[in-house]
C-alpha cells in the first residue's frame, strides 16, 4: 500500500478528527517532505483537507468516493472487488460495460461523482447533482450473470434497501420492481441491464439531496432529510453496505433461496391490495397486486379473476 492510501486510511479512520504532523510521521514512518507529497497527491484525487498549526489536518466529511477506500476489507465473493471511481461519466452502466474486456475475467464497481446521462428502467432519466448521491454500477461475475433476471432484480432492489437500513437506520419500502421509497417519495432507484451474456447492477441512492418536483414522474427524498438535515452521511461506507447485501443475496440465489427472497421482498412491499394500471408489451392491464414472484414477476389478478404475471424486463405501472 502506497504511502497516500496509508495517510488516508488514518484520516479517514479518525472520523473528522485532526492528525498531527508529527503523529502522520510517526504512524507511517515517513519525514513530513513524504507526508506533504502524499497529502497533496490525495487533494489531486478530490480529497478536501483543514489544516490547524494546532491541531494538525484532518480529511474534511462527506469524503469523496475513493477506490482504495471502498475496496479496503471489502468482503464479497460473487460481485467485484475491485472499484472504478469517475468524478464524472454518461453512465456508469455504460462504463461497466465498455470495461468488460479491460478487466479481465475480474468482476467490477464503478462509481462516479456525477452522471451526464443517468438512466432508469425504460430510459428514464436519473437526475443527481455532482457528489450529492450514490452512484453505481456492478458487472457481475459471469455465474451470477446467469441467475434469472427477475430475481436479480427483485434482490438488488432489497440489497439497496437492506443497505441502507443497516448502515444509516432509516427504514423503506420497495415498489415493484426497481424503487426504494419511503412513504409516497423515492429515496432509489436500481437499474438491472443485459448485454449478451453479461449483467450490469445500476443503482442511484439520493444522499444529500433530491430532485425537485417536476423532474420525476413521483416525489422523491434523501437520507439526510430522513435524518433531519444530517450533512456528514459517509457514501463509502452506504455502497460498502450495499455491495455487502447484494453479495449475500447473490449467493442466496445461486443456492436457490428464492422463498427466503420472496419473503422479505413482500415485508416491504406496499403494493399488495393495491389496485394498479400496467404497461406490458404494448397492452394496459388493470387489476388488484395479490403477490410478487421471484421468477415471473408481479401477479395481478384482473377484473375478470384470471391470475396475470407481469416481468420486469417487458412491464411498468401506468400512474
Amino acid at each position: 500500500m502506497g504511502l497516500a492510501n496509508q495517510i488516508l486510511e488514518l484520516l479517514y479512520d479518525r472520523q473528522g478528527g485532526f492528525f498531527a504532523l508529527e503523529e502522520l510521521v510517526r504512524a507511517t514512518d515517513a519525514d513530513h517532505a513524504k507526508v506533504e507529497e502524499a497529502l497533496v497527491e490525495l487533494t489531486q484525487r478530490g480529497h478536501r483537507f483543514e489544516r490547524s498549526p494546532a491541531h494538525g489536518v484532518r480529511l474534511m466529511r462527506p469524503t469523496v468516493m475513493d477506490a482504495h477506500l471502498i475496496e479496503r476489507n471489502l468482503s464479497v465473493e460473487h460481485i467485484g472487488r475491485y472499484v472504478l471511481c469517475f468524478n464524472e461519466v454518461d453512465s456508469t452502466n455504460d462504463i461497466a460495460f465498455s470495461s468488460i474486456s479491460q478487466a479481465a475475467g475480474q468482476a467490477l464497481v464503478v462509481t462516479a461523482e456525477y452522471q451526464r446521462a443517468g438512466r432508469g428502467r425504460l430510459g428514464r432519466k436519473w437526475f443527481s447533482p455532482s457528489g450529492s448521491a450514490v452512484l453505481a454500477s456492478v458487472l457481475l461475475h459471469r455465474q451470477a450473470s446467469e441467475l434469472p433476471h427477475e430475481a436479480l432484480t427483485l434482490a438488488a432492489g432489497l440489497s439497496v434497501a437492506e443497505g441502507i437500513e443497516k448502515s444509516t437506520g432509516v427504514t423503506s419500502t420497495l415498489d415493484w420492481p426497481n424503487d426504494v421509497v419511503i412513504g409516497e417519495s423515492k429515496l432509489a432507484g436500481v437499474l438491472v441491464e443485459v448485454r449478451g451474456k453479461e449483467v450490469v447492477i445500476g443503482f442511484g441512492i439520493n444522499i444529500f439531496s433530491s430532485p425537485p418536483a417536476g423532474k420525476l414522474s413521483r416525489r422523491a427524498t434523501c437520507l439526510a432529510k430522513e435524518l433531519g438535515g444530517i450533512s456528514s452521511l459517509e457514501r463509502i461506507e452506504i455502497l460498502r453496505t450495499v455491495l455487502g447485501r447484494m453479495d449475500w443475496w447473490v449467493s442466496a440465489l445461486r443456492d436457490g433461496l428464492t422463498d427466503e427472497l420472496h419473503d422479505l421482498w413482500c415485508s416491504r412491499c406496499g403494493m399488495v391490495n393495491r389496485r394498479i394500471h400496467i404497461q406490458s408489451s404494448g397492452n394496459r392491464f388493470t387489476g388488484r397486486v395479490i403477490d410478487v414472484s421471484p421468477l415471473e414477476g408481479l401477479v395481478v389478478l384482473n377484473d375478470n379473476g384470471q391470475r396475470l404475471y407481469f416481468p420486469a424486463a417487458t412491464s411498468t405501472i401506468v400512474k
